[in-house]
């Protein structure tokens, strides 16, 4: 049977509850907005104001719709002005105990065939609705913030919760324009369950003082193409609200991945919990503003990255101290799409370049895939033809790393095995001249072992670029326990001199991105085994939800089901973390032989080429 929704409550109006009403009031709704602050009810009413006045100055709306909109929200102070809802959302405080008091009034006010839905996204529905006089009708529905930007709304049912109310609330949400996911009830449910799984990693990441606050934001913007860095999007969420929500899915799941870091709860307790204080992980222009300002933390130079995102990113700053060593000229080892995209970013930035490989043919078809990178480069407009032709003429292809006797920077890009890197780096130890940087690309290797196999191991430095190398902006430099301070400058001027965003990181596994990024997809990997969602709704959910430009599951099968399984197994054998042990179900997959695009099948069947 259809439920009727066309008088809907919200009760607390605060930023996500007046975003729901402005939505619903928009849709054709008549919106009931209730909050026992008389002051939240006027700036909500002020912001439903504006918004529709910013719609129909865009041309979005008619004067003559902003007027019906606006008269279809009315606010109150009490919870009564409810009784005739047909549907009740509730976004108050993330407690459970005001939630439940609030839902034990509603059950004496509205009548029973009201639906009511808790906005939460880490508290029990279940217990929620246990509490409540009618079970069957309570339910979550998580919409996210901004809401009337935000396609995701996850409705969450509880196993006391009736179909008729879930498919009530879906059709409401596509009548919305949103995108309905249905999830069962867990804390997080499942964009943020993955989502603050992969914050926190990165707070605990800062804590260690493993990486700035600056080159964690930059890396996870720069090299997985996410709008926000996690750090920045903490102190949007609220350091007190994401530590409320791990709270509860590691209550949950005692996965230590889920257990707060301590920087929450130090920041929170003193106050700083991000935009809405003024100060977080970084310091705003006021309470309330996105406009980040320099502080004791920020680094010296005017050119660092801002945590906001912008169209352009200026150069990372190079480090104090050391001079970095002249680079005139690169050797790159490989023949792969990593090697030759390396091989082309310097080439056109006007290095000359070796670009050996194991054969003087490999060499050459190497050479040959990155003139038709460039042919592609002229045919959009981007390069010229003469420049395409000035370009090529700096890469001299070698069928040994002999070539390399007289290069200022040797960098490597063969396979990801640590055996083969240790002979290629002894035999750079013998050929290249002294002085000369040798330069791994390892992405989950230790650049340590790589070093030990020379008699020079402070030349020794980590340049993790990532694919395609042409397109991406970052950089990890990784320095070793060994690594001089004039090598480590030269990484970071050479990365500014071709282009790149570098970002400093020690010498453990993962690095920045890789270590935040793999325990999310593997996480990821368990919500499907464990029959909680599914592919297509994860995927959806972190695309919608959490802005991601593909969801984890597009992801996995363009890395590659192996080398993603190989990087989970050095971040678990690193770490020695139980959470962050490779999912059964990428096992058998790898075992089975799908290993994603490139084999055909992952965790989807592709056509082949």
């Amino acid at each position: 049977m259809d439920i009727p929704l066309s008088t809907i409550a919200v009760v607390g109006l605060g930023t996500m509850g007046t975003g729901i009403a402005e939505v619903l009031a928009r849709a054709g709704h008549e919106v009931i907005g209730i909050d026992i602050s008389d002051a939240a009810a006027g700036q909500a009413a002020a912001s439903l104001e504006a918004a529709t006045a910013r719609g129909a100055r865009r041309g979005r709306m008619s004067e003559e719709e902003r007027r019906t909109a606006l008269a279809r929200f009315r606010t109150y102070s009490d919870l009564r002005a409810a009784a005739d809802a047909e549907l009740v959302i509730e976004v108050v405080p993330e407690s459970y105990e005001t939630k439940r008091e609030v839902f034990r009034a509603l059950d004496g006010i509205v009548g029973p065939g009201t639906i009511l839905a808790t906005g939460t996204n880490a508290l029990s529905v279940t217990r929620l609705a246990a509490d409540s006089a009618h079970p069957e009708r309570v339910l979550g529905l998580h919409f996210f913030n901004p809401a009337p930007a935000m396609k995701l709304v996850e409705v969450v049912s509880s196993v006391l919760t009736s179909p008729a109310a879930v498919a009530a609330v879906t059709a409401l949400a596509r009548a919305l324009g949103k995108e309905p996911v249905a999830v069962g009830d867990r804390p997080g449910f499942v964009a943020d369950g993955l989502l603050f799984g992969y914050l926190n990693q990165a707070a605990a990441m800062y804590e260690a003082r493993y990486a700035s606050r600056e080159d964690i934001d930059a890396a996870m913007r720069l090299g997985c193409g996410l709008p926000m860095g996690p750090l920045a999007l903490l102190d949007l969420i609220g350091l007190d609200t994401a530590r409320t929500v791990l709270e509860a899915m590691y209550a949950a799941s005692q996965d230590r991945l889920h257990a707060p870091a301590p920087v929450l709860g130090r920041l929170s307790d003193a106050g700083l919990t991000g935009r809405k204080s003024g100060r977080g992980f970084y310091t705003y222009e006021a309470p309330g503003s996105g406009v980040v300002l320099p502080d004791a933390l920020t680094p010296s130079t005017s050119t660092s990255l801002s945590p906001n995102p912008a169209p352009a990113l200026p150069p990372s700053p190079a480090p104090t101290g050391a001079p970095g060593r002249p680079v005139r000229s690169v050797g790159v080892a490989g023949s792969g799409t990593m090697a030759s995209g390396i091989a082309e970013v310097f080439a056109r930035a006007g290095y000359d370049v070796v670009l050996a490989a194991r054969s003087p043919e490999k060499a050459a078809a190497a050479t040959s895939r990155i003139a038709k990178s460039l042919g592609r480069s002229v045919d959009k407009g981007r390069l010229t033809a003469g420049a395409r032709e000035e370009t090529l003429a700096r890469i001299t292809p070698a069928g040994t790393l002999d070539a390399f006797a007289g290069v200022d920077l040797a960098i490597e890009a063969v396979a990801e095995d640590l055996e083969i890197k240790r002979q290629l780096f002894a035999t750079l130890d013998k050929v290249c001249r002294p002085g000369a940087v040798l330069a791994t690309t390892t992405s989950s290797l230790p650049v340590i072992a790589c070093a030990s196999a020379t008699s020079r191991p402070q030349d020794v430095v980590g340049m993790h670029f990532f694919n395609p190398a042409p397109a991406m902006k970052l950089v990890e430099v990784v320095r070793t326990v060994l690594t001089s301070d004039e090598v480590r400058a030269t990484a970071h001027a050479v990365s500014a001199a071709v282009g790149k965003h570098p970002v400093d990181c020690g010498d453990r596994a993962g690095f920045i991105v890789n270590a935040l990024l793999f325990p999310y997809l593997n996480n990821a990997i368990k919500m499907v085994q464990e029959h909680y969602a599914t592919l297509d709704d994860i995927d959806a959910a972190m695309k919608l939800g959490g802005g991601y430009p593909m969801g984890p599951f597009e992801l996995l099968d363009i890395v590659g089901l192996d080398v993603s399984l190989a990087i989970e197994r050095a971040l678990h054998r690193e770490f020695r973390d139980p959470g962050l042990a490779p999912a059964p179900l990428l096992e058998h997959l790898v075992a089975a032989g799908c290993l994603g695009r490139k084999t055909g099948r992952g965790f989807r069947a592709y056509a082949r080429r």
